[in-house]
């Protein structure tokens, strides 16, 4: 290997990334320079003190061969813990390019909650592979964190905690955690267990410090703790932390024995990653796409639901075909036929939306659904009625017929009405039959409101027009 003379330190010296918050281009390419040329003291001036985010960015940032001979280039130097905050295709494929030895040596150093995130989604053998290399405590630990469900609070926890006996006292308390040298990097409270490991309670760290040395630790434990299980799913975590404003929680299994905690850090992460799951979802994109997804793969998820939008869109067609007769008669019906279906599925997502967000926040349940029913209903049918006003008003003096424009009008209003009915009850029959309505929702009211807009637009002027 190489290591060429090193830049000056002021050609080093450029922002990171841009005022967007992007990774900046010179800066990327001086990356890119050094790995080419195995450069190993520019590469340690340039990235050696980078945040794991920063440096996950630059990571995804650099073409596909350079990433792992960054790592193999820093070797000692390199932050696993980078590979958190990366693509998972991305962080797949640098996997992929490294050795099982190389892998084992970073996760070591890791978290188990970083540790595991980053080795679940490996073929068996080559997580097994790694896990063989490391000494039995280590491997014991992230099988543990492995055998939870995927989804649980026991995937994402960290193991790393801080435990102590109910009956020592602040003063032996204080003096263990100034002692022991491999505590977690960073710790918020001191949980409390049994000889048996079981849970018993929680000191907050700001109380224990404010306490007397002599003072017993079962004298500080808070009454009021909530308690995550092992196989919780994460957006129930999430939820809670965010209910009761927390910072860690710890972790138990069936047994009460206290096996990890959850930290907030990690919570955030499930909360984006919820968050960003549901929005490509009611787009009909697959909840796992990202921007390093190769061509293929993207066309292959994608296809899915184009075809299930044209299985749809040949049924509203349909309902154009059986009024066939009328529209020849009368051009401007397929005109405007177009915007009554287009205003019922606007109006739909705009309820869908909100009630599948509040589904999956919690804050639609069986005792406020009637009213939240209730209430789109009735926002359905005022906006039914001012766009009817607005539509037939228009329509009437564009095509010099009034009577076309009291067609639209009641079509708007009925249309209006179906749209807020289909996004409050598909989502919530969904919901119920165990489905995720973002994944769903979108197809079936989109079709609903196309069906309901074309029928009730060209049936209300068949009879009104006498066009029958």
């Amino acid at each position: 290997m190489v290591e060429a003379e090193s830049a000056p330190n002021e050609k080093l010296a450029r922002p990171i990334r841009d005022e967007d918050g992007v990774m900046d281009e010179g800066f990327v390419e001086q990356v890119s320079q050094a790995v080419l040329l195995s450069d190993l003291t520019t590469l340690r001036d340039l990235v050696g003190d980078l945040h794991e985010a920063d440096l996950g960015g630059l990571l995804e940032a650099l073409d596909s061969e350079e990433r792992p001979k960054l790592i193999s280039l820093l070797g000692g130097d390199f932050d696993f813990t980078a590979l958190t905050e990366v693509d998972d295709a991305v962080r797949e494929e640098i996997l992929d390019e490294l050795s099982p030895e190389t892998v084992a040596e970073g996760v070591r150093e890791l978290d188990t909650d970083d540790a595991v995130y980053i080795l679940e989604d490996l073929d068996e053998a080559d997580k097994k592979e790694i896990l063989d290399r490391l000494s039995p405590a280590e491997r014991s630990v992230l099988q543990q964190g492995l055998d939870y469900p995927e989804g649980s609070a026991g995937r994402r926890m960290q193991a790393e905690l801080i435990a102590v006996p109910p009956f020592w006292t602040v003063g032996q308390t204080i003096d263990y955690l100034r002692d022991t040298q491999d505590l977690p990097e960073r710790f918020f409270e001191i949980f409390v267990a049994d000889p048996g490991h079981r849970f018993v309670g929680t000191v907050r760290l700001d109380r224990l410090l404010r306490t007397k040395r002599p003072v017993s630790i079962a004298d500080l434990i808070e009454d009021d703790r909530r308690i995550v299980q092992a196989d919780d799913d994460l957006e129930d975590v999430a939820r809670m932390f965010q209910r009761y404003d927390l910072v860690a929680a710890p972790v138990v299994d069936k047994s009460g024995r206290l096996v990890g905690v959850m930290t907030i850090d990690d919570v955030v992460d499930v909360i984006e990653d919820a968050a960003d799951d549901d929005v490509k979802q009611l787009g009909g994109v697959d909840a796992d796409e990202e921007l390093s997804d190769p061509v293929r793969e993207v066309a292959l998820s994608r296809f899915r639901w184009r075809f299930i939008s044209l299985i749809a869109a040949f049924i509203s067609a349909s309902v154009m075909a059986m009024f066939e007769a009328q529209l020849s008669k009368l051009v401007a019906l397929a005109v405007l036929a177009p915007i009554v279906a287009s205003q019922g599925g606007n109006a739909a997502t705009q309820t869908m939306t909100v009630a599948i967000r509040a589904l999956g926040t919690g804050q639609l349940g069986s005792w406020n659904r009637a009213r939240f029913f209730r209430r789109e209903m009735i926002v359905g049918l005022l906006n039914g009625v001012a766009f009817a006003v607005i539509t037939g008003t228009v329509s009437g003096f564009w095509f010099g017929n009034l009577m076309l424009g009291v067609v639209i009008a009641l079509a708007m209003v009925a249309t209006l009405v179906v749209a807020a009915l289909a996004g409050v009850v598909v989502p919530l029959a969904l919901d119920k039959a165990g489905i995720d309505p973002a994944i769903s929702s979108g197809t079936f009211v989109t079709t609903v409101t196309d069906v309901v807009g074309f029928f009730s637009f060209l049936g209300i002027a068949t009879i009104l027009l006498r066009l029958g």
